[in-house]
């Protein structure tokens, strides 16, 4: 059976975690400290904070900005649970629109369509790891200054909403010729398993807010607010005679540990040298072989008109013209057949049972619906070998072939 996304695991990663798990400091630490400023070269934003998942980093900068009960985001119908969950627990409100119908994206439309006075945060998804619009989101904030209403001492300094990337997907991606992390104010990104660069749990937050913030001093901030409030961490307790520390808040329990930080030290290095070049060689195997399929509605990867857009091959999202979701989860099951694991991403959030029950209906979101129907995500993965290539086209065309006659 061909997997679907599992992680490279090599001996330099052993060796290297080894070292850490000997070294004394497995927690919070030195390599924890390097890998966050590895990650603010690599993506060019201004600094860097690494937590123990994506989730966490969204949560966390919603509450740093003060979101809270009555106020609303906007975001995608077309994302992953974590990034309305997120809102839920600050007791702010979920507002869903559409998204793309090329690129599945979130909809700038939709978007200025849905800002109200009670608007604090849009939350755009880079989906696949291909970015959105971020020169034409970065307008709509200013565009719509005057129906923002500041509550809080970080609303009255940015003076309008908080763009807050959820750029799980698009580490590694550019837009117009810049990295993902330093599009907008804040993104976000996920070192999850499956993800292209994996910490086998964990993830970052990229700071890149505009003056009059520093960036260093919201860092310093965030540090106290995702370690319980406790104004020192355990590497400044451990000098000398500096054990006494105090909690300035009701904090969280959000850090990386350096047996973490190591592994995504190590993937960074071979990022671009190696596992980008083979993300994108095996999606473009795909294209080849899925662009002489009259059935076949390919993603989109990459744009070079705009000045540069391309994204970092996370996932290929493969979509079936003209069929159900009935036919398209046949179609699942035929591949499977052939010893090749697929997966979808991602069932709507409005079609949970948590997220109908509170009033949301996927009806509302009608190209969200059709994207999510007709998708089939391909395995992907640094080992995939040029053989299990072929073996997934195979299955796909013969199972396509076989559920539509």
């Amino acid at each position: 059976m061909i997997p679907f996304s599992p992680p490279r695991i090599d001996q330099r990663i052993i060796d290297e975690v080894t070292k850490v798990l000997q070294s004394g400091w497995i927690t919070t630490g030195p390599r924890t400290k390097q890998f966050e400023k590895e990650l603010t070269k690599y993506c060019g934003n201004k600094t860097t904070l690494c937590l123990n998942s994506a989730t966490a980093g969204l949560e966390i900068m919603l509450r740093w900005y003060g979101v809270t009960e009555g106020d609303e985001v906007i975001l995608p119908a077309y994302t992953y649970s974590a990034t309305a969950n997120v809102i839920m627990h600050c007791g702010a409100i979920p507002v869903f629109v559409d998204v793309n119908a090329n690129d599945f994206n979130i909809s700038v439309a939709n978007i200025e369509k849905a800002i109200t006075s009670k608007t604090k945060v849009i939350m755009p998804v880079d989906f696949a790891g291909y970015p959105c619009d971020y020169d034409e989101i970065n307008k709509l904030v200013i565009k719509h200054k005057e129906k923002f209403i500041a509550e809080t001492d970080e609303q009255k300094t940015l003076g309008r909403m908080l763009i807050l990337s959820d750029s799980a997907h698009s580490f590694g991606a550019w837009y117009k010729g810049k990295r993902a992390g330093s599009l907008t104010d804040v993104s976000v990104f996920s070192f999850h398993a499956v993800k292209n660069l994996t910490t086998a749990e964990g993830g970052s937050v990229a700071l890149n807010l505009p003056a009059p913030f520093d960036n260093e001093a919201v860092y310093k901030a965030l540090c106290v607010k995702t370690l319980h409030g406790q104004d020192k961490d355990a590497l400044a307790k451990t000098q000398k005679g500096n054990w006494r520390y105090d909690i300035v808040e009701p904090g969280y329990k959000c850090n990386l540990t350096d047996i973490m930080a190591v592994i995504g030290s190590i993937e960074l290095e071979r990022y671009d040298s190696d596992t980008l070049p083979k993300r994108k060689s095996i999606c473009e195997a795909y294209t080849a072989a899925f662009s002489k399929c009259n059935w076949a509605q390919l993603p989109i990867q990459n744009n070079n008109q705009d000045g540069n857009t391309e994204s970092c091959y996370h996932l290929y999202a493969l979509r079936i013209k003209g069929i159900t979701e009935a036919q398209r989860d046949a179609i699942i099951k035929e591949i499977f057949d052939c010893d090749v694991s697929v997966n979808v991403h991602f069932i709507p959030v409005p079609m949970m049972s948590f997220y109908k029950k509170q009033g949301y209906d996927i009806k509302n979101y009608p190209v969200t619906f059709d994207n999510y129907s007709r998708e089939i995500s391909l395995p992907v993965f640094y080992d995939l070998k040029e053989e299990m290539v072929k073996q997934v086209i195979d299955a796909v065309i013969t199972s396509v072939e076989k559920v539509l006659g």
